[in-house]
């Protein structure tokens, strides 16, 4: 199984720290993979048919990406950094654990509606590339166990085990987001379906008797 990694700045397949050109040059490439892989699927995407959608030679791709295979594994890790970081800015806006969590959840619908390649590739990825696919969940629970973490030890939540709690919540929002954005066609999850996780979270966060603190 390949390893895959996030590097703390993107370089080149032969490691070259890239210019602020070669990024914005990646960038394209990373969007236009990004479409390529959700309208055709992996098997069926080139790197002619990538480096079409973002404007640039065939050989310009082989500054930026190894394989089809390396840059479909970088837009993984791309999504991801771009899913996390729109979830943890969501979650700064709470007052509560509770409100923390439903903002997250707020920001990944808001994330998925505008980029519904984020399923479609996460879904490839089982099949292409496991690693990438392990990576991506492994990232995003692991911001969740060290909030809840925390969160347990301030007394804020309720004890539990914040691994399994984790991918619990994580499996709402992905499930939930795939039922109302993915599905359905629209750009938000309806009020009333936040309402009823919005209880739900609460419940199970705050245990037995402490739903109205």
């Amino acid at each position: 199984m390949t390893a895959v990694t996030e590097a703390a700045e993107p370089t080149g397949p032969d490691g070259r720290v890239l210019s602020a050109r070669g990024q914005r040059t990646r960038t394209r490439l990373l969007e236009a993979a990004e479409e390529v892989f959700s309208d055709l699927g992996y098997h069926e995407a080139s790197i002619v048919k990538i480096t079409e959608a973002a404007g640039v030679a065939q050989g310009t791709f082989y500054l930026y990406f190894a394989s089809k295979q390396d840059v479909f594994e970088q837009l993984v890790v791309d999504l991801n950094r771009r899913v996390r970081r729109a979830m943890s800015e969501g979650a700064a806006s709470g007052g509560t654990r509770t409100e923390r969590e439903l903002g997250g959840f707020a920001a990944f619908f808001r994330f998925t509606a505008e980029h519904p390649a984020l399923y479609r590739i996460i879904r490839q990825a089982e099949f292409v590339s496991p690693a990438s696919l392990q990576l991506h969940y492994d990232r995003i629970a692991a911001g969740y166990v060290e909030a809840l973490q925390a969160a347990m030890e301030s007394g804020e939540v309720d004890a539990g085990d914040p691994e399994v709690i984790a991918w619990m919540l994580m499996g709402i929002g992905e499930i939930v987001g795939m039922r109302w954005i993915l599905w359905s066609g629209h750009d938000h999850v309806p009020d009333d379906v936040l309402a009823e996780m919005s209880r739900f979270i609460t419940r199970g966060l705050a245990g037995p008797g402490r739903e109205h603190e």
